[in-house]
């Protein structure tokens, strides 16, 4: 037999794609080499698909896991077999696996042909039905369980839209109440409404992204402006340094001389507080004296008594205060 693998990864839950893939007869809608899928009961169906040639055969679905997996086997024409494994990759996509196998038909020279490319052909036919069934996934609203409930319906590589399907499959379809002419014009309708929301929602999402750019694209031009003018502001100072202006005003003699009161203003937290008030009038007195003054007492002190000397009287005569000490007559004079 020939042996054959095809996978995709489509996003959407993992039952939303179980129960999507298990709708056979739709094939036909949007896949390219299946051209019919009846059904005989809800566990045969009929098949006609056209790889190198147009084959047909009976199949029996076995191992039907829910969300998990669906089987099929030929009981007549091509035979055949395959499982389709369905795995989940999270709350919105889902990993599908296709394992298919048939015995090539014309014995030796079916053999030969596949020796041929047959069976590379075979694969890439597969693959690319498989991506049709994921497109068709893609474009069905969130939450759909049946393909006609998506626009990829009937799209222009589908068997349906080619005119392939076999007069069976046209049949089936024309029984089915969601064909009538009634249902495809409104399911056309509700397809261009949709469609007009959602160019309209892309529109409008394309008129906010370009608005942002334009609001990003002034704001780095006004701050490149101003990192400009800041430049040449610097620029300007380096070459003709700003000269600050001192106003004239004529200085205190007292307090704003080099050592006056003012002196330690700009080198301190608070400067002299007591720098604007009038200096003391005793400020040219004892400084240990001049801020308390004390009162003379009514006796001389011995720096202001008048000690009269032999040297003295002998030079300029007694004196004449009447407290003065004098030295006794009987010591002469001391002579230099």
């Amino acid at each position: 037999m020939s042996e054959h693998h095809a996978q995709i990864t489509v996003n959407a839950p993992v039952h939303q794609v179980y129960s999507l893939f298990t709708h056979f007869n739709d094939f036909p809608k949007f896949m390219s080499f299946v051209k019919e899928v009846t059904y005989h009961d809800t566990q045969r169906s009929h098949w006609v698909a056209q790889v190198t040639g147009t084959h047909e055969w009976d199949a029996v679905n076995e191992h039907w896991i829910p969300d998990q997996q669906i089987g099929w086997r030929s009981t007549s024409g091509l035979e055949n077999h395959g499982l389709v494994k369905f795995a989940s990759r999270g709350p919105a996509q889902t990993f599908v696996d296709v394992y298919l196998s048939y015995t090539p038909p014309a014995g030796v020279l079916g053999k030969a042909a596949e020796q041929l490319g047959v069976s590379n052909h075979f694969d890439t036919v597969l693959q690319q039905d498989l991506e049709h069934f994921a497109q068709m996934v893609s474009q069905a609203p969130p939450g759909a369980l049946d393909p006609m409930q998506s626009h990829y319906l009937f799209h222009s590589d589908s068997s349906v839209a080619q005119g392939k399907a076999t007069e069976q499959q046209r049949a089936s379809m024309s029984n089915d109440p969601m064909m009538k002419q009634s249902s495809l014009q409104q399911r056309s309708e509700t397809i261009d409404y949709e469609q007009q929301q959602a160019e309209l929602k892309r529109q409008q999402h394309e008129g906010l992204q370009q608005q942002q750019r334009e609001l990003e694209t002034a704001a780095a031009q006004r701050q490149h402006e101003a990192l400009r003018q800041q430049a040449e502001r610097n620029a300007n100072e380096t070459t003709h340094p700003r000269e600050t202006f001192t106003p004239e005003v004529e200085p205190d003699p007292i307090h704003n001389t080099i050592g006056g009161r003012n002196a330690s203003m700009e080198r301190t937290a608070f400067g002299d507080q007591d720098s604007q008030t009038q200096r003391y009038p005793q400020h040219h007195q004892d400084p240990m004296l001049s801020r308390n003054p004390q009162k003379k007492s009514d006796e001389a002190t011995a720096s202001e008594i008048e000690v009269d000397s032999p040297w003295r009287n002998s030079m300029y005569g007694p004196s004449s205060q009447g407290n003065a000490q004098t030295r006794p007559e009987s010591e002469p004079p001391t002579e230099r």
